[in-house]
This record gives structure tokens, C-alpha cells and sequence, in this order.
């Protein structure tokens, strides 16, 4: 299904093409464009009110083409999404084909139908794991999980294919995005520390970082307009980059709740992990707490934003006690 209004098609006004457009990031970015008075056309799985909607799916090179032709931008927001390591080798399978075969049909499409600009959302799983430094985009080393891999291997596509067709492309290695209507694992923490059943997590003077949805909108419509972006890979991320134990406090002080006192010991904490672990390889699903999720709440995932910030001058604006405030929202 394809709806387009071929006046636009005919040059007479620029057009941008948002993949994922139904998604929360994807979503956010349209909203921004045609409010701010840009032409947008949508590519989803499924068909949109639109003014102009392609229903297609990423596997399918010549829907990618047709949808391709007239536009100016392409913001790349559609892709599998990530959450925790999986149990079925489906995800994995799942994770190459959307997140690298999808990517690389689609950057292919729009270098063939002289496409000027394109903005891929990559992650900070496309690194290799920080640990406890603080990672920029040349951290050393390979991710090591399949999202990651195959975030990795479409940014290098990505980069091939604007030297190939002299397009003008971006990645954006996003951490984690959190905000109102997201469906990530900040908001369901947060509703778990809301309804008191979260557990008061010790202070390990981790970092965790993340970026508000708003931000990652700002990061996205400046780099695909700022020359000094073309060819550049970098990670969005705000300077903040609390705690897990600064987060659960945020969150309780976010839905004005008292000030908790007291913490799980880090050890009773580690042991019902080690256990999560154990019946997950007896029962074959996943368990509300292992030692993944753990490492989530008690280790680091500190990524820098310094190089955005110093050579295109952008700066994430959104504070994490407003940017709670407006994920709370219903």
C-alpha cells in the first residue's frame, strides 16, 4: 500500500521519509516534523492516517525503492527491539534480519533513488561493554550480543553506502531512552516503585546512562542538517548518568513518595539472581530477576556524549527530574 502526493514527488517541497513512524521514538520525531510544517512520509508494517503512508516491510527491496523516490531525508527509526538476552535462538534470528539485513536494504534503496540524507538509530550495544569506564565512540572492542552485533554491522553499512552514493548519513548510538508512553525498563521500574513492590536497591556508585526521547529528537533533526555530522557516529546520551540507586530514589521522588531509608543487601540480592539463573535453565523462561537484570540495576553502562557536544555543539536538555516528571505522565 502506497499513498503519496506526487506534487511533493515533483520537488516542489523537500520530503522525509520516517521509518518505525508508529514506534516511540518513531512517533515522537513525526510529531515534531509536522509540527513543524515538514512534509512527512511514513514507512510501517502497518498503514497510517497519514498524508502520505507506505505499508512495507524491510525485507522487501523494491516496496523500499518505490518508497524511496522524491525523498530528501530518510530517518531510519524502525528495528527490532532490544530487551534481555534470549532464550530462543528466534530473537537472534530475528535481530540480524530486521536490525542489519532491514538497515542495509533500506540505506541501499535510498542511495539507488538519490536519496541526500539519512539517519540511522543505532545503540550503545553496537560497543563493546564499558563496565565501569566511561565509553566514547572509540571504545575498544565488539559487542558480544546479538542486538549489538547486528546494530554494529549496520552502522558500517551505513558508512559505505553514504562514501558510495555521496549521501550524507549518521548514526546515533542512543542509550537508554526513556519518556512519556515508552514501553522500556526505566517505565517499568518505574510503575514497580510506584505500587511499592520494588526493591530498595544499596548504593554501588555504578552510572547508568540514558537520554530523554525529547533529546533524542533534537540530536536526530540536527545532525541530518549539519554538514559537520556527514560520516560521523555518535552517542546520544545525557551528562547524567545516576545510579541505580539515584534512580530508584528519582523515581520514588518523581511520584511523590517518601524518601526510602533503608537497602536490599547487595548479597541477598546476588543470591536471588544466581537462583533466577537456575530456573531459567530448568524452566526455559525468563524470570523477573537474574543475573542480567541485576547487573542492569547494579553495574555500570556509562557512555560519553562529548563528542556530539563538541563538534556540533549539542547538549542533551532534558533533566532527569523533569524528564521523569513528563515519563510519569499519562
Amino acid at each position: 500500500m502506497v499513498c503519496v502526493d506526487l506534487r511533493y514527488v515533483a520537488g516542489q517541497c523537500e520530503v522525509n521519509l520516517v521509518s518505525g513512524a508508529t514506534g516511540f521514538i518513531g512517533a515522537r520525531l513525526l510529531a515534531a516534523l509536522t509540527n513543524g510544517g515538514q512534509v512527512v512520509r511514513t514507512l510501517t508494517r502497518k498503514p497510517m492516517a497519514t498524508a502520505e503512508s507506505v505499508v512495507a516491510n524491510l525485507s522487501n527491496r523494491a516496496a523500499l525503492t518505490a518508497a524511496c523516490g522524491g525523498v530528501d531525508c530518510v530517518f531510519h527509526c524502525a528495528g527490532y527491539a532490544h530487551a534481555f538476552s534470549t532464550l530462543s535462538v528466534n530473537d537472534s534470528v530475528m535481530h540480524w534480519q530486521v536490525n542489519f539485513e532491514g538497515t542495509r536494504n533500506l540505506v541501499e534503496a535510498a542511495g539507488l533513488a538519490g536519496v541526500k540524507r539519512f539517519v540511522f538509530l543505532s545503540s550503545v550495544k553496537a560497543m563493546a561493554e564499558p563496565e565501569e569506564l566511561c565509553a566514547d565512540e572509540d571504545f575498544p572492542g565488539e559487542p558480544i550480543a546479538a542486538y549489538g552485533q547486528a546494530k554494529r554491522a549496520a552502522e558500517k553499512v551505513i558508512l559505505e553506502a553514504g562514501q558510495r552514493y555521496g549521501m550524507h548519513v549518521v548514526n546515533l548510538r542512543l542509550a537508554l531512552v526513556y519518556g512519556s508512553r515508552g514501553r522500556g525498563n526505566l517505565e517499568r521500574m518505574a510503575r514497580l516503585v510506584g505500587r511499592g513492590v520494588f526493591p530498595p536497591l544499596p548504593e554501588t556508585g555504578n552510572h547508568r546512562s540514558l537520554v530523554h526521547v525529547d533529546d533524542v529528537v533534537s540530536a536526530i533533526r540536527l545532525v541530518a542538517v549539519d554538514e559537520r555530522a556527514a560520516g560521523r557516529t555518535y552517542i546520544i546520551a545525557s551528562p547524567e548518568a545516576p545510579s541505580g540507586r539515584g534512580l530508584f530514589n528519582a523515581l520514588r521522588a518523581a511520584q511523590n513518595l517518601p524518601p526510602c531509608t533503608w537497602s536490599m543487601p547487595a548479597l541477598i540480592l546476588h543470591s536471588a539472581a544466581q537462583l533466577g539463573d537456575g530456573l531459567e535453565i530448568l524452566l526455559r523462561r525468563r524470570m523477573p530477576l537474574d543475573s542480567e537484570v541485576l547487573d542492569r540495576l547494579l553495574g555500570s553502562a556509562w557512555y560519553s556524549p562529548a563528542r556530539i557536544e563538541r563538534e556540533l555543539g549539542w547538549r542533551a536538555g532534558v533533566s532527569l527530574v523533569d524528564g521523569l516528571s513528563e515519563m510519569l505522565q499519562k
